[in-house]
């Protein structure tokens, strides 16, 4: 039973919809501007999974960190931070009875990284 449900006036397949959309939303504005590189972006992208897995109707979740973006440090200041042409995100969040995938990518036509509604399945 879901105790934040008398809150929300929608129904259940908005409420999915809203749900996915904070989940991406929180990695965008939550990780963006951290630093990267070769060394630590595989934990980086086990991090932000691992923190939104814990996050309330995930059920599935991937991040992958474009690598062709990453370059060799020149000196000891020389860093990159993520950015959100560099995220690619999947989520699978399932609230009551239905299961909605979202996705994060960066899209060159748009030069954005848009967030959106891939699948809404109801059972």
């Amino acid at each position: 039973m879901d105790k934040a449900r008398q809150y929300f006036n929608c129904n259940a397949r908005e409420r999915a919809c809203f749900e996915a959309g904070i989940k991406l939303a929180t990695v965008y504005h939550q990780f963006v501007g951290t630093p990267v590189s070769m060394e630590n972006v595989e934990t980086l992208e086990r991090a932000i999974e691992k923190g939104v897995k814990i996050q309330p109707f995930v059920k599935e979740v991937t991040v992958k960190i474009d690598r062709t973006r990453l370059r060799e440090k020149s000196d000891e200041y020389d860093y990159l931070t993520l950015t959100g042409s560099m995220l690619h995100v999947l989520l699978k969040i399932v609230y009551e009875n239905v299961e909605v995938i979202a996705e994060m990518r960066y899209i060159k036509e748009m030069d954005y990284p848009l967030m959106m509604i891939k699948e809404i399945r109801e059972s």
